[in-house]
């Protein structure tokens, strides 16, 4: 892995300032090429604070979203984690830097594979990659410890819910409309426990426990 830039050490003195403060998250954020998964005619703006568009309509989301959403995670470094919406494989490679394993599923194969070479480029070998419903989440590997949903969802997907370990986190938008609302959801005995993490604005997680394909 390349060393940070200055572009990428601007961008980490911007998360640390909003409020990134797990120093592991922003290391990761720190080494991973940013400008590796961003279409070329973007490079120039990989390092703003920006979601930019990417292949087949979808989007790369801003660092900072990149980077709360990890830190809801609160890895420690042995997880399993399950990743729904490859897309550019960049909040991927961050996961992939931060976990002991992580299961990808990407709808749109076109994505899955453009990621999946470009990280076997970058050297990451703890990524098991798949094309499918990720609304459905990936039962084979389950269960995780951490699931990270980067669509948005009407409600909670419950395969995904139980597809956790017990005190998994859950991260995903949820919203009929947008903005959305990131919550973290903890898997307990007793019920979801849920947290308003903050308001956003994700492409639709289209699937059986999602949208319907025709309202994307």
């Amino acid at each position: 892995m390349m060393a940070a830039s200055n572009d990428h050490l601007r961008l980490i003195a911007k998360l640390a300032e909003r409020g990134i403060t797990d120093s592991r998250v922003l290391q990761a954020m720190a080494e991973v090429p940013r400008d590796r998964f961003v279409p070329a005619e973007c490079r120039n703006q990989a390092f703003d604070d920006r979601a930019l568009p990417i292949e087949a309509g979808q989007t790369i989301s801003q660092p900072y979203m990149v980077a709360l959403m990890t830190q809801e995670l609160r890895l420690s470094g042995n997880e399993s984690v399950l990743e729904i919406g490859t897309g550019s494989g960049y909040q991927t490679a961050i996961l992939a830097r931060l976990c002991r394993q992580v299961t990808t599923v990407e709808r749109i194969a076109e994505l899955s594979e453009q990621a999946q070479l470009l990280l076997a480029e970058l050297g990451f070998v703890n990524i098991d990659f798949h094309v499918g419903d990720g609304s459905l989440g990936w039962a084979a590997n389950a269960p995780y410890d951490g699931i990270i949903v980067t669509a948005g969802a009407p409600e909670m997907p419950l395969d995904l819910y139980e597809q956790l370990r017990f005190d998994g986190r859950l991260v995903i938008p949820i919203g009929t409309g947008r903005p959305q609302i990131l919550q973290t959801i903890v898997r307990d005995e007793q019920g979801p426990r849920v947290t308003d993490v903050c308001e956003c604005s994700f492409v639709p997680l289209v699937g059986e426990g999602g949208w319907p394909a025709d309202d994307e």
